[in-house]
C-alpha cells in the first residue's frame, strides 16, 4: 500500500483523507501537514491520521498531494525541492497551477499529475479531472484514479483542458448553489416559508440530477418534457431567456477560466 501525504488539511485535503480512510487505506500509511495547530488537532481527532511537517512528509511519502492555496505554493515548493524523496509522485489539486510549475521547481524528472476536483468530495461525490505531466506514467495515472475514486468519479483530460474544467466542474457546485439559493428566495417572496421552499427545491434538484444521470437524455429533451405549450414552465423559461441567462452563464464560465489561467501566470508559468 502506497504511503500518501496530504500537504494542506483544508476542506479538500481533509475530504480526501476521509475518503481514503473510509475506503480502507491504513491510517499508518497516511499523514498530513497543516500550519494551524487547532485545525491539525481536529483532523487527527476525527480521522486518526498523524500530522507531520512538510520535510518529513516529503522524505517518506510515495505520493504527495498538494492541497494548499495557489498563493502558498512557492514556499512549499522551496521545501520540497530539497526534501522530496526520489521517485515520489506529486499530485496537485491546486486550481490553476500547471504541471510545468512543479517540474520547473522540483528535481528533474519528478512525476506530477494535475487534478481538478470539486467540493462534493466532502460527501464522496466529487467530479475530478486528472492530467499527467511530462514524467507521469500510466501506472501512476491508474493509482491516482483509484485514490480519487474513494471520493467520487474521475476522468482523464488533456492538461490544455484543465482551465476549462476548473471553470465548469471545479467551480460548478457554486453555480448550482447560487441558483438554488435564488429559487428559495423567490419561493419566500411568493409567500412560502423558507423551510418549505428549501425542501421543495433541494429535492427537485436531486431528482433532476438523477434523471440526467440515469436516463442519459440530453438536458433539452428533459426540459421539453416538462414544458407544455403556453404553460407555467414555458412562461418561466421565457423570462430566463429575456434576461439572457444562457449568455450570463457563458460569460461567468469564461471569467472563471480566465482566472484559472491567470493563477498559473502569477506563479511564473
Amino acid at each position: 500500500m502506497k504511503s500518501i501525504a496530504v500537504l494542506g488539511a483544508g476542506k479538500m485535503g481533509e475530504a480526501l483523507l476521509s475518503g481514503l480512510v473510509k475506503s480502507g487505506h491504513p491510517t499508518d500509511q497516511l499523514c498530513f501537514t497543516e500550519r494551524h495547530q487547532d485545525r491539525a488537532a481536529e483532523v487527527t481527532e476525527r480521522l486518526g491520521v498523524r500530522q507531520v511537517d512538510v520535510a518529513d512528509a516529503a522524505g517518506v511519502a510515495d505520493v504527495l498531494v498538494v492541497a494548499v492555496k495557489p498563493q502558498d505554493i512557492e514556499p512549499l515548493l522551496a521545501v520540497l525541492k530539497s526534501t522530496i524523496r526520489p521517485g515520489a509522485l506529486v499530485v496537485s489539486i491546486c486550481a490553476g497551477l500547471p504541471t510545468a510549475l512543479y517540474e520547473q521547481r522540483l528535481p528533474e524528472h519528478t512525476a506530477v499529475i494535475r487534478v481538478m476536483p470539486n467540493t462534493p468530495m466532502l460527501i464522496g461525490e466529487a467530479m475530478s479531472a486528472i492530467s499527467p505531466g511530462r514524467y507521469a506514467t500510466e501506472e501512476q495515472l491508474v493509482e491516482v484514479t483509484s485514490m480519487l475514486g474513494a471520493v467520487g468519479r474521475v476522468v482523464r483530460v488533456p492538461e490544455a483542458q484543465q482551465d476549462n474544467v476548473t471553470a465548469l466542474s471545479g467551480s460548478g457546485p457554486a453555480y448550482f448553489f447560487y441558483f438554488v439559493e435564488a429559487m428559495i428566495e423567490a419561493g419566500v417572496l411568493l409567500g412560502m416559508s423558507r423551510q418549505l421552499a428549501s425542501e421543495l427545491i433541494v429535492q427537485s434538484a436531486l431528482g433532476a440530477a438523477r434523471m440526467l444521470s440515469e436516463t442519459g437524455d440530453h438536458p433539452a429533451v428533459l426540459r421539453e418534457a416538462v414544458t407544455s405549450p403556453a404553460g407555467t414552465t414555458a412562461m418561466a423559461l421565457r423570462e430566463l431567456e429575456r434576461h439572457r441567462t444562457r449568455a450570463a452563464i457563458t460569460d461567468a464560465l469564461e471569467a472563471a477560466r480566465n482566472r484559472s489561467i491567470e493563477l498559473g501566470r502569477i506563479n511564473g508559468v
